[in-house]
C-alpha cells in the first residue's frame, strides 16, 4: 500500500495515514502502520535487520491524516515528551451533522473509557475516574444540514473529537457508534487529521506536517479551497 511520505530525516518521519489502517499492531492481525513503515524503511534505504520506528502518538483507525513517528530512540523520548508537555500540536477536520450552537468555542468535558466496548462517556463535571478532555473548534462552512469543523486538540483523550461533539448534538459523519444517522451509505468516519506541529528532537526548529481531506464521499461535500481553509484553521504554524 503506497503511502504519502510529508516530511523524511534522520530523525523523523511524517507521513498521511490513509483511513482504515491500524496506528500499530493489535489482536486482529490487521495491517498497521508501524510495520507497513518499517518494511517501507527497510526497503527504501536497503537496511539490514530490524528497522528502529518509534510510535509517538495514535490515530483511531477509521481516520486518515498527518502523523508524525520518530526513527531513533531519542527522537522518540523527547517527542513523546513534547508530547506529555503539551507542545505537540494537532489539528483535525470533520464533518458534523448539524451544527453547534456555537461557531466556534472551546469544549471542556470528562471523559471515561469503556474498553471492553472500546467506547467513551462523557460528563460535564468530573466524574470518578473520567480525564479531562479539552478542544477548540471552529465551524468553517456550512452545507444544507451538515458542517465542516475545525478542531485543535489540547488533550489527546480516546474518541476525544468524536464523542464531545457528538455530546453538544452534532455526531461525526458516519459515526454510528456516536450517534450519527446513516448518511448516503458512508461508513467511513469524517475526520482528519490535518496537521501535526512539534519542535523538532534535534535542532528544536518548529515543523508543521499538513494533509488535506480525501477518500471519504463525505469531504467531496466541499470544495478543495473549503478544505484547503479548514486544514490551516487553529494550526500552530
Amino acid at each position: 500500500m503506497p503511502i504519502t511520505v510529508l516530511f523524511e530525516d534522520n530523525h523523523v518521519l511524517a507521513v498521511v495515514k490513509p483511513p482504515g489502517i491500524l496506528s500499530q499492531e493489535d489482536d486482529t492481525g490487521d495491517a498497521d502502520m508501524l510495520t507497513l513503515l518499517k518494511q517501507d524503511l527497510k526497503e527504501r534505504h536497503n537496511k539490514p535487520g530490524n528497522v528502529f520506528l518509534g510510535l509517538v502518538h495514535r490515530l483511531d483507525r477509521m481516520v486518515g491524516g498527518a502523523m508524525v513517528f520518530a526513527k531513533t530512540s531519542k527522537a522518540a523520548s523527547r517527542l513523546s515528551e513534547s508530547v506529555r508537555s503539551r507542545q505537540f500540536g494537532k489539528t483535525y477536520v470533520c464533518v458534523v451533522q448539524g451544527s453547534p450552537a456555537k461557531p466556534q468555542a472551546q469544549l471542556t468535558h470528562y471523559i471515561l473509557k469503556d474498553s471492553k466496548q472500546n467506547q467513551v462517556t462523557v460528563y460535564n463535571k468530573p466524574v470518578g475516574e473520567a480525564k479531562e478532555a479539552v478542544l477548540d473548534y471552529e465551524v468553517t462552512a456550512v452545507t444544507g444540514r451538515y458542517s465542516l469543523v475545525a478542531v485543535k486538540l489540547h488533550t489527546g483523550r480516546p474518541h476525544q473529537i468524536r464523542a464531545q461533539l457528538a455530546h453538544i448534538g452534532c455526531p461525526l459523519v458516519g459515526d454510528l457508534k456516536y450517534g450519527a444517522k446513516p448518511t448516503g451509505g458512508i461508513s467511513e468516519i469524517a475526520l482528519w487529521s490535518t496537521s501535526v506541529s512539534t519542535p523538532h528532537p534535534v535542532s528544536k526548529e518548529w515543523m508543521v506536517f499538513r494533509s488535506i481531506p480525501s477518500g471519504s464521499a463525505a469531504w467531496s461535500w466541499w470544495s478543495y479551497e473549503q478544505l484547503e481553509v479548514a486544514s490551516s484553521m487553529l494550526s500552530n504554524g
